[in-house]
């Protein structure tokens, strides 16, 4: 029995081996929900069939056609210093050796916990856990725990995960209760979560005074990259941090994304502002699964063993993702002109496209700030999700599949931010300009 198996897997393997991505996206709908593994790679909002990737390095990534495209996504942010980063897979390599996983403690979550807490302003203890979701659940369960509140608030438009208490959407007003935005969300869970416009103080004040002594937190990305890139105004994240202080809510900043990326210790580093907690994960992977959670120690010792909240995790910690991590993270310590780079990269790739907008008479809205950018496909400034969905959607469309025809793979949604990495040279940056000024012509010419 076993060597017929064998030899019709082999076969099956065969097959798979010489698809292309039209054909592999074909039978993986009859194995997989929408024949992904998570929606936006299903490329409904810009139609299509998505792209099965074979290869990458650097700044290029190969799909299954062997078709090669300059990057802008990165694997959604972690690949900050390009694909395949010969020291991080060096300690893949290393670290492989001794398994894959134990399950106990080892050294190098140790060594990881102290490089994250020497990098990170407000982290002065971290949990390690496997990706931005867990992370960010664990962060509001402690501070529901750590507050003894139930209420937690987020703002439209920045995502945090699938968890049950972040897949809610705004209601009419500001005081409007949040409503379920995805079946098997429960009322319950959506009468806990209130929204609010990003940028909006106002709306925040007034959530907080129709709430009082029930809000246990509030979790924001300090610069969205979930509705595309957006900025927080001046004045907007010390605003936040000041109603929190004022009123007992523990401030949570999810730097899945932007953390390690906008400076080494994030957001918070760049613009200053330290939350009590803080998630994490892409970079600190190095392209592993991997998310964490830290922040003020009051906070963190709620966490079980050390208090009575808790949360647990088999593969939390993995040697194989700490190894990636710490060579990832060390890398970025030891090298702040990295930094430098990313800025100037984001800058000459923001500008660029502001230019050629402005050339062919679009008034098209850039924002961008380090390493992150989006191009809105809107005459109108974007600063909260009202802003960007002003976005014309099905010319976005044509403008992503205009710039695959020219080798650039751009995020296939409008509201997604792009991260690009030092991998890109200065002859990748003009080739990504010049491709971007070219299909926005082919847009304009086939209108």
């Amino acid at each position: 029995m076993t060597e017929p198996l064998s030899l019709v897997h082999a076969f099956t393997f065969s097959l798979f081996h010489f698809m292309t991505s039209e054909q592999l996206f074909e039978k993986a709908k009859t194995l997989i929900p929408g024949g992904v593994n998570s929606p936006v790679r299903a490329f409904r909002a810009v139609g299509g069939t998505p792209l099965f990737i074979k290869s990458a390095k650097g700044a290029y990534l190969t799909d299954e056609d062997d078709r090669q495209y300059i990057e802008l996504i990165n694997s959604w942010g972690p690949m900050i210093l390009g694909h395949a980063f010969e020291p991080v897979e060096r300690a893949v390599r290393d670290a492989i050796q001794y398994s894959f996983s134990f399950g106990a403690p080892t050294r190098k979550e140790v060594e990881m916990a102290e490089l994250i807490v020497s990098m990170v302003p407000s982290v002065e203890k971290v949990r390690m856990v496997n990706s931005g979701t867990e992370a960010t659940m664990a962060a509001i369960r402690v501070a529901r725990g750590f507050t003894g509140r139930d209420k937690i608030i987020k703002f439209e438009g920045c995502y945090h995960g699938h968890g049950d208490s972040f897949l809610i959407a705004a209601g009419s007003g500001a005081m409007t209760m949040g409503t379920p935005d995805s079946p098997g969300v429960t009322k319950a869970t959506a009468h806990d979560t209130l929204t609010a416009p990003y940028n909006n103080l106002a709306a925040v004040e007034t959530l907080i005074d129709a709430n009082p002594n029930q809000i246990a937190c509030l979790i924001l990305e300090p610069v969205v990259g979930n509705m595309g890139c957006v900025l927080p105004d001046p004045g907007f994240l010390q605003g936040i941090r000041d109603l929190c202080t004022k009123h007992g809510i523990v401030l949570i900043f999810d730097e899945v994304m932007t953390g390690f990326r906008l400076a080494k210790g994030g957001a918070q580093e760049r613009f200053g502002i330290l939350p009590d907690l803080t998630t994490m994960g892409k970079i600190i992977g190095g392209g592993m699964p991997v998310g964490a959670y830290g922040g003020r120690t009051d906070i963190m010792n709620m966490v079980s063993p050390a208090g009575p909240v808790y949360q647990a995790g088999t593969l939390s910690g993995n040697p194989i993702a700490m190894s990636a991590g710490l060579a990832m993270l060390t890398y970025l310590n030891e090298h702040p002109e990295v930094y430098e780079r990313l800025d100037t990269i984001g800058k000459r790739l923001g500008d660029g496209f502001r230019d050629s907008a402005a050339k062919l008479g679009l008034n098209y809205t850039v924002n961008q700030i380090g390493s992150m950018f989006t191009l809105f496909i809107t005459d109108k400034p974007v600063t909260d999700l009202t802003s960007a969905k002003t976005s014309d959607i099905p010319r976005f469309g044509r403008y992503f599949h205009a710039m695959l025809e020219r080798g650039v793979y751009l995020a296939p949604a409008q509201y997604e931010s792009l991260f690009v990495s030092t991998a890109l040279t200065d002859d990748l940056i003009e080739q990504v300009i010049a491709a971007n000024e070219e299909s926005l012509k082919a847009v304009m010419k086939d209108e």
